[in-house]
């Protein structure tokens, strides 16, 4: 992408819509301070964060701590935060979109005080995104071949782990391949993401303990958007949810958005109802 070219699109498009847009391009690294400071500066109404899911998660954490409006541009390989937000995947719509949108207000989430927009996972999740982080891509269809590859590896001798969830009052014992907990329930029919995002409750979905076949089933399922469907799978709503690890093992991971941290040994999470504002974008039907 040429990068100038997309920022003076930005402008052009925002102009076009009565705003002015400062577009400025950042390392990766630079990203979470560079927003503090425009969230800083007086005279800004929003800040806008072009990235992947592991972007705009950055970018959401700031918006919820300083207060401003978030903007969100569909620039990675899944965007399920954008999707979830009704955003065009297509940058030049997304603009329009953003330009021509509202203020609103949104949940977020957070775990041990780590702000998460989509969700936070342990086992068989973050196993693949470890696998995939190792290999060498270029692109975004590197990324998302790197990713199918890695659900083969990851499937290949799948986690079996005890885990208590301490919600509602009471602690339950199980044995899984995996648990999720996403910011808002996740939706059917389509790749997993909140159809709304203003409900005010987590998702927590436990995979059982399962075969390889039965697992790469299941994800297939999860892409697939009809994963309710599979016996492996149980689905709870609560408001908050603690999660502990009774064998928990140093050097071990979660993934929190996409990207992976360290796993503590005890994880408490919390939805934030309406704690975030977000620019809702401008949709063509109105």
């Amino acid at each position: 992408m040429d990068l100038d070219a997309f920022c003076d699109m930005a402008k052009s498009v925002f102009e076009r819509h009565g705003h002015t847009l400062d577009c400025a391009i950042v390392s990766g690294k630079q990203v979470e301070a560079r927003l503090r400071q425009a969230a800083a500066t007086e005279g800004v109404d929003a800040v806008i964060a072009a990235g992947g899911d592991g972007t705009i998660s950055t970018a959401a954490g700031v918006a919820f701590e300083t207060g401003m409006p978030l903007g969100v541009l569909p620039a990675g390989t899944m965007n399920l935060f954008a999707r979830a937000l009704r955003i065009p995947l297509a940058l030049p719509e997304a603009f329009e979109a953003i330009a021509g949108g509202q203020i609103g207000a949104i949940d977020i989430a957070t775990a041990n005080g780590r702000p998460f927009v989509h969700h936070f996972g342990v086992g068989i999740h973050a196993r693949l995104v470890r696998i995939r982080d190792s290999m060498a891509y270029k692109s975004r269809l590197g990324k998302m071949l790197a990713g199918m590859r890695s659900i083969a590896l990851a499937a290949a001798n799948p986690p079996n782990f005890e885990a208590e969830l301490q919600m509602r009052g009471r602690v339950e014992r199980q044995r899984v391949s995996g648990i999720a907990v996403s910011n808002n329930l996740l939706g059917e029919g389509h790749i997993p993401h909140a159809d709304r995002l203003d409900a005010g409750l987590l998702g927590i979905y436990t995979a059982a303990p399962v075969s390889t076949s039965a697992l790469l089933r299941l994800w297939m399922d999860i892409l697939l958007g009809r994963w309710r469907g599979s016996d492996a799978v149980t689905e709870k709503k609560v408001t908050e949810v603690t999660l502990h690890f009774p064998k928990h093992k140093h050097g071990l991971r979660a993934v929190l958005d996409g990207e992976l941290i360290r796993l503590d040994r005890k994880v408490t999470l919390k939805v934030h109802p309406g704690a975030l504002k977000v620019v809702l974008p401008k949709l063509a039907d109105g």
